[in-house]
Parts: structure tokens; C-alpha cells; sequence
């Protein structure tokens, strides 16, 4: 997943949704309680002119057109689990955004820089008015200072020893880019960081999932079709069902799970997603490069080839239930990367993979139950050339991880536990590539495949001509259908 979304529920949402998700999620306010908005009460909230104490300065500069010129945190020291705070910001126009549809957001983090509270819709300006708070951006006035107070109680559950708090102005998909002042990574103003008082655990590193994955026997073939129903897939290595990413454990609630099965040869890396999901969802253009599918149903593979969780060249590929691809690939943890809506990585990567879906059920249609989606690919080894070594030697051993993904959110094969996002390297699985074929004894020159190496699969490669997949980017059918 692309770190962050820009919409203030991690799903991109558009403005008219703002109140029935916020009512869905637990980590969002919403205290407007759906009355109606007194205009006339909130003229105290708007200035002539900055006041003479605006808390911490922080001058961040909204595209030179808005200045959140600096906020107050009350009560001040430290910031206990359980206990209430008020922030309070003030923001200068320079220059009218012109345009519908800017609202204010406001995201709490814990410690590793994970979301614990969305209260985007809290306190006066922000109270929602039909599809868009009261005092919306989108209206503001020229000169005029917006003071913006919002009141949130610190999870009782945090568990580091930072919170930080972070806002900003955002659109559908779209964050108005911040030129100048304390910003994160994710086009957020940082409006403080505070202590928690909480006493630092043991950072969890055991526990990770670990799966030995044999290859192909001589003369085994994978037709990349989307129907999983060949002899080699009913051996596979398998991950078993996906659990939740923050907490380790299944997951019931999360409206998608899935599996995936490996294989690999000489040429390949082969995979078999089985996804449950009971409303397969697709919606984007067939004809777009590198849609963003994490935003809707997908898979997703991260590979770390070294292999040693460093975060250093590793690659993300997800593939959706329209058998549209998004690969690219990564110098760090999540970089490079442009803030808002991309490049994610060097998207001009291309894994020149090979894929198909089938779907149980029908793509787009509300109207009936879905059973859910099988993706299968093959992956051709030269494509992750920044590896030391591709295909691998068996013994050899990368990390991975793999997800079932809808809205921005997931399950996953290895839980991240709070450490990071969904490319936290040193989260992955350990796959070890294992050989199905004996070691050539000392001495031998032919035959057998020596013990440094796996002997090629005759024919393994995928169908020249499979039905829903391509070498392309974008592979152009798909086959949605009820088998």
C-alpha cells in the first residue's frame, strides 16, 4: 500500500460521504450530532486579524494561499492515555481557495507514525452541513483568521511514548501541497508532538511467518488462467488464511480474507490468491497505467529479495479484480515518493508479469452476494533486478508479504503490529526457496541438478496466450463471470 491516502478516511472518500463513514469507523469523530448549524454562533471563530498569541508558531504554508500560523495544546505537559485535550489553530487566507469541495482534516498518530484517530469533523468550524463542515475552506475570505478548536480524548490504548498530531486541507483524493513548515511525509502540517508518559514495551520481533516454498517437478506446467486447478497448486506452500494487520490475530469482521499459494522455477515466481469477498469491486478505467487500486479490492505482493528487512530496493505489485496491475519499485521505505497523488516509487517499473482473474460471482453488481476472486501470476525472475540473486538458489531466503486489500485497509500473511505501514520490510515473512529435486552426489556432471541450484522445469513457463492476462501493465480481459 502507498503509505498514506489523501482523503480523511484512508478510502478516499468524497465529501457526501464524510458522515457515514466517519459513523463506521471508530477512530472517527463526529460531534455534530446532525443538528442544525448555528452560522451566527460561529462569527467569534473568525478574525480581522491574527491575535497576539497563536500558541507554537509554525507558519506552514498551504500553497501560498492559507498559513496555519500556529496552535495551542491544552492542558500542556504530558499527554496521558485517557485524558482530554483542546488544540486550538489558527489559520490566515492569503488568497481564496476559489474552488468547492476543500475540507479540514485532522489525523492523531502514535509513536510509529500509525493513525490511531480521525477527527476530521470535530468542533465548530467543522461541523458538517449537508456534504461539507460548516466553515469549510472552500469558504473562507481573504485576511480573515480562522480559528479552529478542536477536543479529542487520548486513546486509552496507546502504547508509545509519542502522540503527534498532524492536520491539513484535503479534497476527494487531493491534499493541498505544503511548501513550507513542519510537514511530515505524507503532506501533513505537524501541529505538535507530544509525551505520552506511557513506558516503552519491548518492540515485537519474533513471531514472524516463515513458509518453504518447493518448485515445480520436471515436466510440471502452470497455464495462468485464474482457476488454480493444476496438480503442482494442490501442493503448494501455503500461507494459510490472512490475519489482521495490526493485531496478529484473525480478523472475522474485515469485510475480505483470502490465501496465497507459491510455486517457482527457474523462469517464475508463480502465485495463487483465493480471496474471499462477498462484493467484488473494481471500478477503474481498463485504459489507466498504475491505477490506484489499494484504494478499492486488490492483492498486493511486497518482496524484499536480500531478504534482510532493510527496506532497501524492494517491490509492490497489486493486482485487482478487473486483472488491472500496479507495480513499482522502492529505493527505501516508501520513497521515493510525491505527495499527493504520486509517483509511488519508480512506477515506470514493470514486473512484465503474467496474470488472470476469475470471479465467484459478479464485478460491480450490489445487488447480489459475491463469493469472492482467485488471482494467479507469474512473476519472470529478471524482473526484480535490483536482487543479488534472481531466480534464487534454493536455501536461499527473502522476505515477503502478501495482502488482501479493501478501502485502504487489509489482512495480511504477516501482521505489521503497529511498526510501520504495509511495506514495513522488517514485518514481512521469510520465504525460503526449497528444491523438489535431489542434490547431485560429489563429483557428478550431469543430470541431477547440483545442490547450489535448481534444475529448470521443462515447460513451466505461463501460456504463451493465456485468456485474461498479459505482459503488459494493464492486462486487458477479464473474465467476470460466474464459473
Amino acid at each position: 500500500m502507498k503509505g498514506s491516502s489523501w482523503a480523511c478516511i484512508r478510502s478516499s472518500a468524497r465529501p457526501l460521504l464524510l458522515a457515514a463513514l466517519c459513523g463506521l469507523c471508530t477512530a472517527c469523530v463526529d460531534d455534530s450530532g446532525g443538528k442544525k448549524v448555528d452560522k451566527a454562533a460561529l462569527a467569534k471563530f473568525v478574525l480581522a486579524s491574527p491575535p497576539a498569541d497563536v500558541g507554537t508558531k509554525l507558519n506552514a504554508d498551504f500553497d501560498g494561499k492559507i498559513t496555519l500560523l500556529g496552535a495551542r495544546v491544552e492542558p500542556k505537559g504530558v499527554v496521558r492515555p485517557g485524558s482530554k485535550l483542546k488544540v486550538t489553530m489558527y489559520w490566515q487566507v492569503k488568497q481564496p481557495l476559489g474552488e468547492e469541495g476543500w475540507n479540514l482534516f485532522t489525523h492523531v498518530l502514535d509513536g510509529s507514525g500509525e493513525r490511531i484517530l480521525n477527527i476530521d469533523n470535530v468542533g465548530p468550524l467543522r461541523q458538517l452541513e449537508g456534504n461539507h463542515q460548516a466553515m469549510w475552506p472552500s469558504a473562507w475570505e481573504a485576511g480573515k483568521v480562522y480559528v479552529d478548536e478542536q477536543e479529542f480524548t487520548v486513546p486509552a490504548s496507546i502504547k508509545t511514548t509519542k502522540l503527534q498530531i498532524t492536520t491539513g486541507i484535503w479534497k476527494d483524493t487531493s491534499r493541498i501541497p505544503i511548501k513550507s513548515g513542519p510537514k511530515d511525509a505524507h503532506n501533513r502540517a505537524i501541529v505538535a508532538t507530544l509525551n505520552t508518559g506511557v513506558t516503552p514495551g519491548a518492540v515485537p520481533r519474533s513471531g514472524l511467518p516463515s513458509l518453504r516454498v518447493t518448485d515445480l517437478l520436471e515436466g510440471q506446467t502452470i497455464q495462468i488462467d485464474g482457476k488454480l486447478d493444476e496438480a503442482a497448486w494442490k501442493g503448494a506452500a501455503s500461507t494459510g488464511p490472512f490475519i489482521d494487520v495490526r493485531s496478529g490475530k484473525p480478523n472475522a469482521r474485515f469485510p475480505v480474507n483470502g490465501s496465497v499459494k507459491l510455486l517457482w522455477d527457474q523462469e517464475h515466481l508463480y502465485l495463487g490468491f483465493e480471496i474471499k469477498d462477498k462484493k467484488v469491486t473494481g471500478g477503474f478505467d481498463a485504459k489507466q497505467t498504475d491505477p490506484h487500486l489499494w484504494t478499492k479490492d486488490t492483492v498486493e505482493i511486497m518482496t524484499d529479495p536480500d531478504g534482510d528487512g532493510d527496506n532497501k530496493d524492494y517491490y509492490e505489485i497489486q493486482i485487482n479484480p478487473q486483472n488491472l496491475v500496479f507495480d513499482s519499485q522502492f529505493d527505501d521505505y516508501n520513497k521515493p515518493k510525491v505527495e499527493p497523488d504520486g509517483p509511488f516509487g519508480h512506477q515506470d517499473w514493470s514486473a512484465k508479469l503474467k496474470s488472470a482473474v476469475t470471479i465467484n460471482g459478479t464485478l460491480d453488481d450490489d445487488d447480489d452476494e459475491d463469493q469472492g476472486y482467485v488471482v494467479e501470476v507469474a512473476i519472470p525472475w529478471k524482473s526484480f533486478s535490483k536482487a543479488k540473486q534472481a531466480p534464487p538458489k534454493p536455501g536461499d531466503t527473502w522476505r515477503m508479504n502478501f495482502y488482501a486489500m479493501e478501502n485502504n485497509g487489509g489482512v495480511a500473511w504477516s501482521p505489521i503490529l503497529g511498526q510501520g505501514n504495509f511495506h514495513k520490510a522488517a514485518r514481512f515473512g521469510r520465504v525460503t526457496w526449497a528444491s523438489s529435486r535431489p542434490a547431485a552426489p560429489p563429483g557428478a556432471s550431469g543430470g541431477a541438478a547440483s545442490a547450489g541450484s535448481a534444475a529448470p522445469s521443462s515447460g513451466a513457463a505461463p501460456s504463451a496466450n493465456p485468456p485474461t492476462s498479459g505482459a503488459q501493465k494493464r492486462p486487458k480481459v477479464v473474465n467476470p463471470g460466474k464459473p
